[in-house]
């Protein structure tokens, strides 16, 4: 398989995705240096150049190879072509179910574009990919990010506490993960 074989979302009305490349490390590093989108992640904390360049980003494109269709994806500005952020369809071992997620700007937020993207993905994991579940989670406090996974389909299944050796405020109220169910015969995987 070539780089051309390897699948992307449909852009929605208002986003495209493509696949992450390492020429995105200053994007992803200015992404993860706003406190506030990182607040229900790391408290605030940014992550480093050195981890996003050495560990993370090759982590993400190796999973392009092992796992056709599922991934993350830069979700670029449809008009203007600017980095928004990312969405992800994360893989389980076997790839039969996916995580969303997604981080965008702060110049992003309060625009929907998390719920466009969001409700893409988890068609093109159905449709496409052919998963039997996508799911989410966050900190039972991230009221925005839960507004989405509703808004794109996942319900609340459960409410869980983790141990942290360092916690960041909220911690204390749990976790919460959303899934949805594939309702049809699942398609072809991606090739």
């Amino acid at each position: 398989m070539d780089d051309g074989d390897l699948v992307v979302p449909a852009e929605t009305e208002r986003l495209r995705f493509r696949r992450l490349t390492m020429g995105d490390v200053d994007a992803l590093v200015e992404l993860d240096s706003d406190p506030e989108v990182m607040r229900f992640l790391s408290g605030g904390v940014p992550t480093s150049p050195a981890t996003v360049r050495d560990e993370q980003l090759p982590r993400l494109l190796a999973q392009y190879l092992r796992h056709p269709g599922l991934g993350r994806w830069a979700a670029l500005d449809r008009e203007s072509g600017e980095f928004l952020g990312w969405f992800a369809l994360d893989p389980s071992a076997d790839g039969s179910e996916a995580e969303l997620g997604y981080r965008l700007r702060r110049s992003a937020w309060g625009r929907g574009l998390a719920t466009e993207g969001s409700r893409a993905l988890v068609r093109y994991a159905f449709d496409t990919v052919g998963v039997r579940r996508v799911w989410a989670e966050t900190m039972a406090v991230n009221e925005r990010s839960r507004r989405v996974m509703a808004k794109a389909g996942l319900r609340h299944v459960r409410t869980f506490h983790l141990q942290w050796d360092d916690p960041i405020p909220g911690t204390e109220h749990g976790e919460v993960e959303y899934e949805v169910l594939q309702e049809r015969p699942a398609a072809r995987r991606a090739r």
